[in-house]
């Protein structure tokens, strides 16, 4: 049985280009002919686990209703109203939204 090429896909694709490419860097970078560029990042640290009253004082302190802190944060009143209560808490890039908030960072 012979298989049809696809005249579309003549000579790779565009994924299979860049992995071939990738490749040749790599093996050019272990026979000493390539040289690569690296960086040093500051990875913060994670976020403070704020409670139930901690988002209260945050959104009181900060003279916002419900229903505003709700929009500033882009989640609903009732995800304000579970994280208040108790019932739910904040997911991690929530918790560094409160964060910004509660250290004066952003004000909207």
């Amino acid at each position: 049985m012979r298989l049809k090429k696809d005249k579309k896909n003549v000579g790779g694709s565009k994924f299979f280009k860049g992995l071939k490419v990738g490749l040749e860097d790599v093996v050019a970078y272990k026979k000493g002919k390539l040289t690569l560029r690296s960086e040093n990042i500051e990875i913060p640290v994670p976020p403070v686990e704020y409670k139930a009253k901690d988002i209260k004082r945050i959104r009181l302190n900060s003279k916002y209703s419900q229903g505003v802190f709700a929009k500033v944060l882009n989640v609903s009143i009732k995800t304000i109203q579970s994280w208040e209560s108790g019932m739910r808490v904040p997911s991690h890039s929530t918790l560094r939204l409160l964060e910004i908030v509660d250290k004066g960072i952003y004000r909207p």
